[in-house]
């Protein structure tokens, strides 16, 4: 079967499928070593309403790379931080660009402009998902290890969009997941829901002990413990999540010698310690350079 991908929206990792996710990584990885060689003279359009680093330059070098160029439209700098509705936005630029990439609130800011759109819309972050971050976080797994079977994934922190597309993710993917977050901050239902509709075999562990859920572990993963817009809960956060920092002391409890990911920023001694963080500096930021290559690839096989 042909994997044909033009056209196609990617609002959450469940939007692909175990091979159209294989051929994502197949397609990253020629891209990474420069046996790619298609041009694309194509017009990506960024819509960005939190803070960021990675994603927008990720996706701003990825669109270069490609033979394409960027546009940032800015809400502050554009109508839509003015009040435009998302019909109308929509509407417009899908006759200006190819694709757009929206970094937003709530998810069915997303749906809207897959409403109203005729091009494709790319989830570059929501409070729901992060699911290019998900994608390019199993493509470097995939690197490490030269497979993903067999694969153990614990998770240490906020169950927040990240843990989220690593569920939904690792489910299609067949990767084993525990999920280690405090009492009322685990998982929220429907995520656990959709990722065992999509693989009911799939081993998925939710705990509020990360000694339990990094015991047979091959990969370590934390983020931050206050997401973006919830700045407000930060201190109550910080004391309730004390006894969830990746350091030396819990890496100490596995059975394995894993890898440590963190999908950056990090904040150094709250859920992982500088020693730890410096330790694994080189994975982390093969995960960050990851970014570029499997945005590259999703673009190319969308546009």
């Amino acid at each position: 079967m042909t994997v044909d991908l033009k056209n196609r929206n990617y609002l959450s990792c469940s939007d692909l499928n175990l091979e159209e996710i294989n051929f994502i990584f197949n397609l990253a990885s020629s891209i990474k070593n420069n046996t790619f060689n298609q041009s694309y003279k194509k017009t990506l359009g960024l819509i960005f309403e939190k803070s960021s680093t990675r994603t927008r330059c990720s996706l701003s070098a990825a669109i270069f790379k490609l033979g394409g160029n960027c546009i940032d439209l800015n809400p502050k700098n554009t109508q839509i931080g003015r009040g435009e509705p998302i019909k109308d936005t929509a509407r417009v630029l899908s006759r200006y660009i190819d694709v757009l990439a929206i970094r937003t609130f709530e998810q069915k800011i997303l749906e809207e402009y897959v409403r109203w759109s005729q091009i494709p819309i790319i989830n570059s972050l929501s409070d729901e998902e992060h699911p290019c971050q998900a994608l390019s976080d199993f493509f470097t797994i995939w690197e490490i290890f030269g497979k993903l079977s067999d694969i153990n994934l614990a998770y240490v922190g906020d169950s927040n969009n990240v843990a989220n597309s690593l569920i939904i993710c690792a489910s299609i993917l067949g990767v084993n997941i525990s999920i280690a977050s405090p009492k009322n901050f685990e998982p929220d239902d429907a995520i656990v829901f959709k990722a065992k509709m999509i693989n009911e075999n799939n081993t998925l562990k939710v705990t509020n002990n990360p000694i339990e859920a990094v015991e047979s572990a091959n990969v370590i993963y934390t983020d931050v413990w206050t997401s973006m817009g919830q700045e407000e809960d930060k201190e109550k956060k910080d004391e309730l999540f004390k006894n969830f920092c990746v350091d030396q002391n819990l890496i100490s409890t596995c059975k394995n010698d894993p890898i440590i990911m963190h999908c950056l920023p990090a904040y150094r001694g709250k859920e992982i310690s500088d020693e730890i963080l410096e330790k694994n500096q080189e994975i982390i930021f093969k995960q960050a350079e990851n970014r570029m290559h499997i945005q590259q690839a999703l673009l190319a096989a969308i546009m």
